[in-house]
């Protein structure tokens, strides 16, 4: 059975009568479900080529449909990151063309214009590749680009966060704070733990020679660390941070300079710009390629149905497509109904091999083998449940 989460696009053959078909099959859904969308799918009438070929295509374009089907995930899964996984908001981005999903393949019919059916399927197919290979490859390198932006600016917000032992110091300390242009002085930043708070009162003068008394300040404080300034001599700066070290006390590598300091307030101001700027532009792109890969990838399942049907039901080729949005709820019900009402087109399966040979021989035979409905029938797994 189909799953229950797509929307069915079947092909059945057209006997002359394609609306009395889709009509008939309306109210038998209907009375089989009290929630039910069916409507025509337009199959054009395609060039069928050698059947060499129709079977080339048969075998490739499952996988050409896996690629295409996951290239239009990627592409909602960064519109999802994008929203936050926000579902209201996620519904306005997942259009095709301004409609729902759903308005779209009820109302679907093929894009002479950009498809002409004057083409062979592989011409058909091509352009569907070639046009889906753009959008996957735009994606991929404007994604790259505003994960790294992203990524860049995670990091310099992250520095603004955290304990004192971590954080950057920038919008805690001030000039005031140091001893600047001094040949022999230095101001230290030191993070000690608020449970040794006391002992650093209480040892810092003695941790090594040359530290000037009574130099420290408690410049800040957090729920884990206490940020205290020290002067001391150049010559005994690594003596004194290996001894601070060994009592848990931690030295912060932070050197005063109002340059240093305005020039990362203003690489954050600009990485933060950068980024609602290609958010916009990537949430417009994907918001655009969801539409025309959807579109895309559509197009292709009614190729699939086409060159089935053909495989399926021979020539001439003029058949009826349909498709079928299936209540959760009732979907098995409905698939029994479409059986039924569609059962005229089982095939008689012989168990004899030899008989299976006489319609089917040589190197196709493998391929109509598989196991398939009554129908032809290819799924659209649904973007947003």
């Amino acid at each position: 059975m189909p799953s229950d989460q797509a929307t069915w696009l079947i092909a059945v053959p057209n006997d002359g009568d394609a609306e009395g078909i889709v009509q008939e099959l309306g109210q038998k859904l209907k009375s089989s479900t009290s929630s039910r969308s069916i409507s025509q799918l337009g199959i054009p009438s395609f060039k069928t080529g050698t059947l060499d070929s129709l079977i080339t295509l048969s075998e490739e374009l499952p996988k050409q449909d896996a690629s295409f089907t996951a290239t239009v995930g990627k592409t909602v899964d960064t519109l999802r990151n994008l929203l936050n996984n926000d579902p209201s908001k996620l519904s306005q981005h997942i259009l095709v063309n301004e409609n729902s999903v759903d308005d779209y393949l009820l109302e679907w019919s093929w894009n002479e214009s950009r498809y002409g059916t004057q083409r062979s399927l592989r011409e058909m197919v091509d352009a569907l590749n070639k046009e889906m290979t753009s959008i996957d490859n735009t994606m991929k390198a404007k994604l790259q680009n505003y994960n790294l932006v992203k990524g860049s600016l995670v990091q310099m917000q992250r520095k603004k966060t955290g304990n004192l032992s971590v954080r950057t110091l920038a919008d805690v300390v001030h000039k005031e704070d140091f001893v600047l242009d001094s040949e022999y002085l230095e101001t230290l930043l030191v993070a000690v733990p608020k449970t040794l708070a006391k002992n650093w009162n209480l040892q810092y003068e003695r941790l090594t020679n040359m530290i000037v008394p009574r130099s420290s300040k408690s410049l800040a404080t957090d729920d884990e660390y206490t940020l205290f300034s020290v002067v001391v001599f150049r010559r005994v700066h690594d003596e004194f941070i290996q001894k601070c070290r060994e009592n848990k006390f931690i030295v912060r590598d932070f050197v005063y300079s109002d340059e240093e300091i305005e020039k990362a307030r203003q690489d954050l101001d600009t990485a933060d710009m950068t980024e609602k700027e290609l958010w916009t532009e990537l949430l417009r792109l994907s918001r655009t390629n969801f539409s025309e890969a959807f579109q895309i990838l559509v197009h292709l399942k009614v190729l699939r149905l086409f060159i089935e049907s053909v495989l399926r039901y021979g020539l001439p080729a003029n058949y009826i497509g349909l498709a079928v949005k299936p209540d959760p709820k009732s979907a098995k019900k409905m698939f029994t109904t479409l059986q039924q009402q569609l059962s005229y087109l089982r095939r008689n399966k012989s168990t004899d091999k030899s008989e299976s040979k006489e319609e089917f021989v040589g190197e196709y035979q493998t391929l109509m083998e598989q196991e398939f409905f009554d129908f032809v029938l290819f799924e659209v797994p649904w973007i947003v449940n």
